[in-house]
């Protein structure tokens, strides 16, 4: 296990963004479809910021999670579980089956991809007063007089 701080962060203030959502908001697009959406976006962020899951392995899982989650939903599990009463239960399994959640998972695990680019070498800046010049041995050849 590890502990990425930037992704906690950002899990923290997502989280507190679909609290928001769920209590505040009661309309017929922004709770379910874009409170999906940022659904998968928060299980990637606290993937990340827990595990050494690489970036597009988060974003799996993450989908893979809500996916199951909605699946659920389709075949009564809080029901199952006897869960009904259990207000927590309710909102983080659902109860609603919606096939068309999974455009919005989908969607989430796009914009997670979008908006956490790879880090690799070539697309970082160069830290102050590194020498620009690629690693390894220089040869400098001078043209015959």
């Amino acid at each position: 296990m590890t502990f990425r701080l930037p992704y906690a962060l950002a899990t923290l203030v997502l989280f507190a963004i679909e609290v928001a959502i769920a209590l505040f908001v009661h309309d017929r697009f922004v709770r379910p479809h874009v409170g999906d959406v940022l659904a998968v976006v928060l299980v990637y962020l606290g993937l990340r910021a827990l595990t050494r899951l690489p970036r597009v392995g988060a974003v799996v899982v993450a989908f893979a999670i809500a996916c199951a989650v909605e699946v659920g939903q389709a075949v009564y599990l809080v029901d199952r579980l006897g869960l009904a009463g259990n207000a927590v239960a309710r909102v983080v399994l659902g109860t609603g089956f919606d096939p068309w959640d999974f455009l919005a998972y989908l969607a989430g695990a796009g914009i997670a991809l979008v908006c956490d680019p790879p880090r690799s070498a070539r697309h970082q800046l160069p830290k102050p007063g590194a020498s620009l010049a690629p690693p390894g041995p220089s040869r400098v050849t001078r043209a015959a007089p």
